[in-house]
């Protein structure tokens, strides 16, 4: 396990401190992340990945990854390997690789156990009239007819389920607790079901499945967890978990605690909903930079610390709490500062000549990688020429007040370079400006005036017979509501969708110093923001570099109050 793993305080982990004092369990902290694979974790899935790994570092004990694999129609060895890939990622190791599939044996014996005991029953109703016996917190219940079944004639129908006599639905096994319990789960619930349906790892061995509440407490039991932590929407569960782990028997169960789970702004951390995006097209794949998938984040840029400082920064509450994006992009960016040089990249460019340069003349500039504020060294010479890049957006024709780039007439200081003055503004026939012509002062090399003359904006630039041609990818929040995880299951997710969440701009000029970096190499584009190559999709001499994060824009904020 990662030695950088934080440990800020939290109501779990003082739980787990105290019955560590006590002996409470006679045995070593024991924790698991039990994930479905059924799809690719999410930035939700970090924040338990970190608690549950993370107290295991911390008191000394274990945590396995078990994979809660009990549905064969929606799992597959893809998302175990995408899983462990993930794990591995944030920086954890595990003490041991399990899967529920493994206990099927064991899971069938505790049913066979249950139904001598007389706590569990073959029902033989249809799917719909089970539900519908339950009834609702407020109306009557009514009783499986099926509920009196003597034991010998519930353990034939069991065996003979498990033999692949029955249909799919035509028989299910029921614990046998109390229909009017107030709490529905403990309303005899479904233990097993048959389902004639190839298992990813048991191949056509079984065709009774457990779900997942009599499948997830007996496989925590069984493995020797202490402490089994859960988001609160398994609140209710907990009865049924205590229930089954006190009939199967086991001394010192583990004890089932329940944690916020983490609700972020402008994204859906629903798999059902993000399976949906990827299986529509409305995203690349599960890796698409937008997505809140730890692999989306990966190939965003976004690294591992980051993720465990987020996970750590948000904490583990106790009641429900959205979060915004923008601390998520905080925390980014305060890990990005320190580690991604500085470059220069042009992304919509506008060409500026600068007529009393030399031509022909290349002047080779130093380049510090980083600000003075970070306590890192290292330059790279950066071409000046005659003929520049610059963006588009560094120039209006018309400009405001408060606008502090070029202008007619304005001048700005080119960054590492020289002041420079715009003296004419050349149009095409569309009337568009397709060129500056502009003077440079060839006294403010490095950015100052000798004469003490100070100008407002600074600007960056490539030049533009050095600069390398790439794509670069401007990623933004996915959806244009900041709760859009609440859409209901059917409801009109893909209304809320972000029209410009991803704008492709080919023709970006970045500095040739990156011409030898090696493809996923992070940076940050000066005033533009932090990138990183894209791994999947660039090629020699094509390179494709994906936003991570955004940087701070005093003239968007300006934009935004005059709107």
């Amino acid at each position: 396990m990662t030695e950088a793993t934080p440990r800020g305080r939290n109501f779990i982990r003082d739980l787990v401190a105290a019955d560590v004092a006590s002996g409470r369990f006679g045995r070593p902290v024991a924790t698991r992340f039990p994930p479905e694979p059924n799809g690719f974790l999410h930035i939700g899935h970090a924040k338990s990945i970190c608690l549950n790994f993370g107290l295991a570092q911390e008191f000394g004990g274990r945590c396995n990854l078990r994979f809660d694999d009990t549905n064969p129609f929606t799992e597959d060895i893809a998302y175990v390997d995408a899983i462990k890939d993930d794990v591995r990622w944030l920086g954890f190791q595990w003490s041991e690789e399990r899967y529920a599939s493994d206990y099927f044996e064991q899971l069938f014996e505790f049913a066979v156990r249950l139904v001598q005991k007389g706590k569990a029953y073959v029902d033989s109703q249809t799917e719909e009239e089970i539900r519908a016996g339950r009834g609702t917190v407020a109306a009557a219940r009514v009783e499986s007819p099926y509920r009196g079944r003597s034991v010998a004639e519930n353990l034939d129908l069991l065996e003979r389920m498990r033999g692949g006599e029955f249909p799919d639905g035509g028989h299910v096994l029921r614990a046998k607790i109390d229909m009017a319990h107030p709490n529905m789960i403990m309303r005899d619930p479904l233990l097993l079901r048959i389902r004639r349906a190839p298992h990813y790892r048991r191949g056509r061995a079984w065709c009774v499945y457990p779900l997942y509440d009599f499948a997830h407490g007996l496989s925590d039991a069984i493995e020797g967890i202490t402490h089994s932590l859960c988001t609160l929407e398994f609140k209710d569960n907990r009865d049924i978990y205590d229930w089954l782990v006190r009939e199967a028997g086991f001394e010192r169960p583990p004890e089932q605690t329940e944690f916020a789970r983490l609700e972020l702004d402008y994204t859906v951390l629903s798999k059902r909903k993000l399976l949906r995006l990827v299986n529509e097209g409305h995203v690349s794949g599960w890796d698409d930079p937008r997505m809140p998938t730890i692999a989306g984040l990966r190939r965003r840029g976004v690294t591992p610390e980051a993720v465990r400082n987020f996970a750590e920064a948000i904490g583990v509450a106790r009641s429900e709490a959205r979060v915004e994006l923008a601390r998520l992009e905080h925390v980014i960016r305060d890990d990005l500062n320190t580690r991604a040089p500085r470059v220069l990249c042009v992304v919509r460019p506008l060409k500026v000549v600068l007529t009393n340069y030399p031509a022909g003349q290349v002047e080779w500039l130093d380049a510090p990688y980083y600000p003075h504020d970070v306590p890192k060294e290292g330059s790279r010479p950066v071409p000046f020429t005659r003929e520049l890049w610059i963006e588009q957006d560094d120039f209006l024709e018309e400009a405001p007040k408060k606008f502090y780039r070029l202008a007619p007439g304005r001048e700005v200081r080119l960054r590492y370079g020289y002041f420079i003055t715009c003296q004419e503004v050349v149009k095409d026939s569309t009337g568009a400006v397709v060129e500056l012509r502009c003077s440079y002062d060839p006294a403010t090399k490095g950015g100052n005036a000798p004469d003490g003359r100070k100008v407002q904006g600074t600007i960056h630039w490539v030049s533009a017979s050095h600069g390398l041609d790439c794509e670069v990818r401007l990623y933004d929040r996915l959806f244009s509501v900041p709760n859009a995880d609440d859409v209901p299951e059917g409801g009109d997710l893909l209304s809320f969708l972000n029209p410009n969440s991803l704008q492709a701009v080919r023709g970006a000029k970045i500095e040739p110093s990156v011409a030898t970096d090696p493809i996923g190499a992070r940076y940050q584009f000066e005033r533009v923001g932090y990138f990183i190559g894209d791994e999947e999709d660039s090629k020699p001499g094509a390179p494709v570099f994906n936003r991570t994060v955004t940087l701070r824009d005093s003239w968007e904020k300006e934009k935004a109050k005059s709107a």
